[in-house]
């Protein structure tokens, strides 16, 4: 292996050891033969009052160990399972909150709410005994409808929140964007649907955890995006052992996409089972399982109303959410909707003012929260969505209504409506680029042959900005010099699929030019790694940035040791190429010979400790924004529905590219799911009775080989001034631009031919045949 150079496409270093089955997944783990299996039993109503439960049969089955339910929660008087995020309403109050036990206490609010756990030395002996357990319920009536929840006289999921809107929450300046309503040459409105997502990452949740007797210590082993973000939560908050008494360590994850970087209810359950019984516990759902129980994403219904002047600019924007939380507040879901994601509701345009009203409404459902790109992705759908019908209601072309409204390149910085400050981008660029990418000159005959044939074809774009890349966390990088001249890195965020191991070595070997081979990556480990989380496309941008530091206090420091050594002056040190040299002379070390050096107190300046270990902390204070142009096109035969897409570009302003190939990587797999969210995947839940009818992968559609498009990929990138490796955040940026690009297609075929102007997602071919069937009638009528 070579040294690696920032800007270089290098595969991935981890692939090999993945692709060859060396990977060690949570299941993987084997800590103890004789784990004990824990089985979660679950509520089979949306709501009911949970009159009596009968665990004595069950604790007499065969091989059970212990049975848990929720009065043994409330005995040993644990913590609930928290919302951690603040929020306070339009007239200055807080939030109402949601208290979630680990296991139900008295009510069940959701399929799938836990109500015992049990604990066998089989996990079919678990389960067994699990049917043995009597739970007298009385149902009460539900709603899983997320504007029908809150209107008068909805069934109340917690009796204390009244209409089910736990928060009430605005953004903007309201008397402004109310009196550019009231001058406005024209206003146009569309309401539209962010549907409900199942994460369904490829390895579910699992955890497993041991117990030391004689330390009076638990192992958590987990599948999740940072163990930091665990620890506290499970000891301090919910078992209150306090965190010295836990260990939390994650190996290899497969894939994450946000639902991992949260305490579920069974983590702490697992845990106080294993310290109970004083031996390991170990709890691997199935994928019904986590269907009825899994953080699930999105989940909105939204109105939106534009004020526009005569020449077609936009004065005004109003926006009021509904957006779905599920049964319970999870950790981060008042932040998802609000702070997350409104303030790209203004995109990348000049309108001066706009006001945001999110209402968080209570649901009959699996909990929700972060879900790739966690708020940005729906308000990118929304705003491209809506610029795209404002153009067609207006008689302008798409890409005239963004041009005519883009914040120019002369303005930036610019800073928005909603308060956030755009540092660089030239996003008319961007989108002219993009549009050479996809040929869309060339479309009109595309189309004209396409109506030859029978068919319909459309294109679409949506541009976007996303928030990124900071969030006010800190990420610290420790770097360790070992004794067979190698270098250790301990991270605190963790890699689950987004090549973690390539990056920062290939940031690290960049700056100390030493070979990549010679440097390892720890994650994982809450006993030995610092503070951090994956999520919110931060990892280059705030972890890498922090290597990129602790590399440059390692080369001032050893350049004072080499100096030190070589008996020459700090001032004549040069350090290239992994050496430290005296200027004009070929006298050197290597940067591992200083390291050895170092070690010795002599070498070292008065009052600072031996050896170059150091560690450095990036406390980011702006975000990162990165922004785009998709453009999709496709082909809809009329009289199936069907779709086939068949160009799809992607023009991108990451600030600087790290490392081409996995920015590639990165886009196209987040086009996968966008198109997933656009064509197939809809999480159903009846209203009749609740159930949740998309609850396997007999029922729920994700995107498969057929549907997810080649992407013609590119960038025009303006160099980020806010961190100095120049980066923007990249991770969700596929999965935030493809829905639009791809409706916007979809309308674009069939208005010529239907009028229809507006279509919700997904868009399957039963829809898409429903509506064209319908409005082909109307037109000809």
């Amino acid at each position: 292996m070579a040294k690696f150079g920032i800007g270089q496409s290098i595969r991935r270093v981890e692939d090999p050891r993945l692709l060859t089955g060396g990977g060690r997944y949570t299941d993987d783990t084997r800590l103890d033969a004789a784990a004990a299996r824990a089985y979660v039993l679950r509520s089979p109503h949306a709501h009911a009052d949970i009159k009596r439960i009968d665990t004595s049969a069950a604790a007499k089955a065969p091989g059970v160990l212990a049975v848990f339910t929720g009065d043994d929660v409330k005995k040993a008087g644990f913590g609930d399972v928290p919302c951690l995020v603040p929020l306070d309403n339009r007239d200055g109050t807080q939030r109402a909150d949601t208290p979630r036990p680990m296991l139900a206490q008295g009510r069940v609010r959701h399929v799938g709410d836990p109500v015992a756990l049990v604990v066998a030395e089989t996990l079919e002996q678990a389960k067994d005994a699990a049917e043995l357990i009597e739970v007298d319920y009385e149902a009460r009536p539900h709603v899983v409808g997320t504007f029908e929840a809150a209107q008068p006289g909805a069934p109340l999921v917690h009796d204390h929140i009244k209409n089910n809107i736990v928060f009430d929450w605005e953004m903007g300046d309201r008397a402004a964007t109310e009196a550019a309503f009231a001058k406005a040459d024209r206003v146009v409105k569309l309401q539209l649907v962010n549907n409900r997502l199942v994460v369904n990452s490829m390895e579910p949740r699992g955890a497993i955890c041991t117990y030391d007797a004689r330390d009076d210590r638990s192992t958590l082993w987990l599948s999740c995006q940072g163990v930091s973000m665990i620890r506290p939560v499970v000891a301090d908050l919910i078992l209150k052992i306090g965190s010295p008494k836990l260990r939390v360590r994650t190996g290899d994850v497969g894939g994450g996409f946000g639902m991992k970087i949260f305490v579920h209810p069974e983590y702490p359950m697992v845990v106080w089972a294993s310290r109970a019984l004083k031996r390991t516990v170990k709890w691997i759902p199935d994928r019904q399982e986590a269907f009825q129980s899994d953080i699930q994403g999105r989940d909105h219904v939204s109105i939106a109303e534009m004020a526009l002047d005569k020449d077609t600019k936009f004065i005004g924007c109003r926006i009021t959410t509904y957006a779905a939380l599920g049964a319970y507040l999870n950790h981060f879901a008042p932040f998802i909707p609000t702070l997350a994601g409104s303030s790209m509701l203004v995109g990348l345009y000049q309108t001066p003012t706009t006001y945001v009203n999110v209402k968080g409404v209570l649901t009959n459902t699996v909990p929700t929260d972060a879900y790739r790109g966690a708020g940005r992705p729906e308000a990118a759908y929304l705003l491209e969505r809506f610029v795209d019908h404002i153009a067609r209601e207006t008689g302008l072309a798409p890409d005239e209504i963004r041009a005519r409204n883009f914040v120019k390149p002369s303005q930036i910085p610019w800073k928005t409506a909603l308060g956030d400050t755009y540092d660089s981008g030239d996003f008319e660029t961007v989108m002219r680029k993009g549009m050479d990418k996809a040929d869309w000159k060339g479309f009109p005959s595309r189309r004209a042959a396409s109506e030859a044939r029978g068919k319909w074809r459309g294109i679409g774009m949506a541009t976007y900005v996303e928030k990124c890349g900071g969030g006010g966390m800190p990420e610290t990088a420790v770097a360790k010099f070992n004794d067979d001249a190698s270098l250790t890195l301990y991270l605190g965020n963790q890699t689950n699929g987004q090549g973690h191991e390539t990056a920062i070595r290939q940031i690290a070997s960049a700056r100390l030019g030493i070979d990549a081979e010679r440097i390892t990556i720890v994650q994982g480990d809450s006993d030995v790694t610092p503070e951090g989380m994956t999520g919110g496309s931060r990892m280059v941008s705030v972890a890498g940035v922090a290597t990129l530091g602790v590399a440059d206090k390692i080369i001032a420091k050893g350049k004072l040791v080499a100096a030190s050594v070589l008996e020459a002056s700090a001032a004549d040190i040069d350090f290239t190429d992994g050496s430290f040299k005296i200027v004009g002379t070929d006298r050197s070390m290597s940067l591992f010979d200083v390291a050895a050096a170092a070690r010795n107190s002599k070498h070292v300046p008065a009052g600072e400790k031996p050896g170059l270990d150091d560690d450095f902390t990036r406390m980011p204070d702006a975000d990162t924004f990165p922004n785009g142009c998709h453009i999709c096109e496709l082909e809809v035969d009329p009289d199936t529905g069907t779709l086939e897409i068949l160009n799809y570009s992607v023009m991108d302003d990451f600030g600087m590219a790290l490392n081409p190939l996995l920015l590639q990587g990165q886009v196209h797999g987040g086009v996968g799911q966008g198109v997933g969210q656009a064509l197939t995947e809809k999480t159903i839940y009846d209203e009749e009775s609740g159930q949740l009818l998309s609850g396997s992968f007999m029922d729920y559609a994700l995107p498969r080989a057929d549907i997810v498009p080649a992407v013609a990929f590119d960038m025009h990138n303006s160099p980020c001034t806010t961190n100095p490796l120049g980066v923007k955040g990249a991770g969700e940026a596929g999965a935030i631009g493809a829905p639009p690009a791809v409706i916007n297609a979809i309308v674009s075929a069939i208005h010529p031919h239907t009028g229809v102007k507006h279509v919700d997602m997904p868009v399957t071919a039963a829809s898409l045949w429903a509506v064209i069937a319908a409005n082909r009638a109307k037109k000809a009528a």
